[in-house]
């Protein structure tokens, strides 16, 4: 049948628990852990009448949002499984869903389901698909990787210019005590030469 190439397989020991929660009303979303302006999120899925950060039932992931860009680690399989269970993802988790493949692969077996395509249709598209993404995110790695870049030429240019600045500060500094030096000594013996010919008719005098 068609949906045994997408549905991972659940271990016998997790099938009843399964079938129970899927009884209930259940959502997929974050669970905040960490510290003040450093918080990351287990995914999880959990009864939608529980706490936010209360128990949940399963854990299928974790999303960080303070790399860049954020990491996201996911089971793909269980995300698919409880999203074909029912299970309502929110806002955030919808974009991150949306953003690993997990809602197009729900929706190529939707397709599949109706007839739409066959399944070698499907996983052509969804490979398509990957292939894609990877191309987006190779592009915004680059175009990170070339602002950081930028960013470290402008800082390294910005301190040549406050260094070059510095240096021009000091070396004018530098002249103008020389300069003072220079005239300083310049007057002491422009003075002592004054004495030393106002002195010599007052030795010629008194001879």
């Amino acid at each position: 049948m068609w949906y045994n190439l997408f549905v991972v397989p659940l271990h016998a020991n997790n099938l009843i628990l399964n079938l129970n929660y899927n009884s209930m009303a259940t959502k997929i979303r974050l669970q905040r852990h960490g510290r003040k302006r450093y918080a990351f999120y287990p995914i999880v899925i959990a009864d939608s009448r529980a706490p936010r950060d209360g128990k949940f039932i399963e854990r299928i992931g974790s999303y960080n949002p303070n790399t860049n860009p954020a990491t996201i680690n996911l089971n793909f399989d269980r995300a698919l499984y409880w999203l074909q269970t029912g299970a309502q993802p929110t806002d955030t988790v919808r974009n991150i869903l949306s953003k690993e493949g997990v809602l197009m692969k729900k929706h190529l077996l939707g397709g599949v389901k109706k007839g739409a395509f066959t399944e070698e249709v499907a996983e052509q598209r969804f490979e398509a698909w990957l292939k894609n993404k990877k191309s987006a995110i190779d592009a915004e790695k680059a175009k990170v990787s070339a602002a950081k870049d930028a960013a470290a030429k402008k800082r390294l240019e910005e301190e040549t210019e406050k260094n070059k600045a510095k240096a021009e500060v000091v070396a004018a500094k530098k002249a103008a005590e020389a300069a003072a030096k220079a005239e300083a000594e310049a007057a002491a013996k422009a003075e002592e030469e004054a004495n030393a010919v106002a002195e010599a008719p007052a030795s010629e005098n008194a001879e």
